[in-house]
C-alpha cells in the first residue's frame, strides 16, 4: 500500500455514490469559485451514472459555475448516438442535461457519424489536443478522472494483456474485438489517464474484490490495468464493503 493509493469504504452503493458526489461537487465548487477552468473525465457503468445523479441532487449544485467545467470520457462504445450502450447517454440523463454548457461537452463519435473506428479515435485525439496542457502532453490535465473497474480489473477500454494497455505514444485508440461487448470501442490511453491530477476509481460488489486487491497491492498494470491508474496528486479507490472484503484493514482509510 503506497501513500499515493487510498481506499475509502462505504457500506453500500447508495452511500458510496453520495460520498463521491459530495467530494466531486465540493471540488468543482472550490475551483470554479476561484475562476479556474476544470476538465473532468467521466466513466460509464451503473456507478458512473449513480454518482452523477447524486451530484445532480446535491444542494450545492447550482453554486458551481458550470461554464468553467469541461466534460470528457475515458472510453466509449462505438455504437450509434443515443444507443443505450453508450456511456454518454447515462451521463446526460443523470447530470449533463441539467448543468453542462454545450460547448464544454466533448463526446466521442458514434458509429452513425460517418467516421470509421480509427478515424473516430483520431478525431477524439484531435479534440483532446485542442485543450492540451503543455505540462502533461497533447491532452488536457483532468482535475478528476473517474474510472470504473471491471471484475477483470480493466479500466476505460484498456483490458488485461492486450496491446492497448501498452500504448504510450497516442492519446486515443480504436479497440476491436473487445473482451466485453460491444466489440468496437474508443479509449484514451494510460498516459492521458495518468496525467490527471486526481484519479478516482469507483467500484462496488463482491465480484470486484479480487481486482481491487490486486490493484491496491500494485500488480503489473499489463495484467491488472487498474493497478496502473495513478493520479499526479491523488489516487483514490472508492468502494463498498463487498468490494473491500479481501483488503487488509490497514489499507483502508479511516
Amino acid at each position: 500500500m503506497t501513500a499515493e493509493k487510498r481506499v475509502v469504504v462505504r457500506p453500500d452503493a447508495e452511500s458510496l455514490a453520495a460520498e463521491v458526489a459530495a467530494r466531486f461537487i465540493g471540488r468543482l465548487l472550490a475551483r470554479t469559485s476561484a475562476g479556474k477552468t476544470t476538465h473532468v473525465s467521466l466513466t460509464g457503468g451503473s456507478m458512473g451514472a449513480r454518482v452523477l445523479a447524486a451530484a445532480a441532487a446535491d444542494p450545492r449544485r447550482d453554486q458551481v459555475d458550470w461554464s468553467l467545467v469541461h466534460f470528457w470520457w475515458s472510453d466509449e462504445r462505438f455504437v450509434p448516438r443515443g444507443d443505450a450502450d453508450r456511456n454518454d447517454v447515462g451521463a446526460f440523463a443523470a447530470l449533463l442535461d441539467q448543468v453542462a454548457t454545450p460547448g464544454n461537452v466533448h463526446t466521442m463519435a458514434g458509429s452513425d457519424d460517418g467516421l470509421g473506428l480509427d478515424a473516430a479515435a483520431d478525431a477524439y485525439a484531435a479534440e483532446l489536443a485542442r485543450f492540451a496542457d503543455p505540462d502533461v502532453g497533447a491532452w488536457p490535465s483532468f482535475d478528476i478522472c473517474f474510472l470504473g473497474v471491471g471484475p477483470d480489473a480493466h479500466i476505460a477500454s484498456l483490458f488485461p494483456d492486450r496491446p492497448e494497455i501498452r500504448v504510450t505514444e497516442r492519446a486515443a485508440l480504436a479497440v476491436r474485438d473487445s473482451p466485453k461487448p460491444p466489440p468496437e470501442r474508443i479509449t484514451v490511453t494510460r498516459p492521458v489517464i495518468n496525467s490527471s491530477r486526481r484519479v478516482w476509481l469507483v467500484l462496488t460488489g463482491a465480484d470486484k474484490a479480487s481486482a481491487l486487491g490486486l490493484a491496491v497491492a500494485g500488480a503489473s498494470y499489463q495484467s491488472v490495468p487498474a493497478a496502473g491508474a495513478k493520479g499526479r496528486k491523488a489516487t483514490v479507490f472508492f468502494v463498498d464493503e463487498a468490494a473491500a472484503a479481501q483488503l487488509p484493514p490497514q489499507s483502508i482509510e479511516d
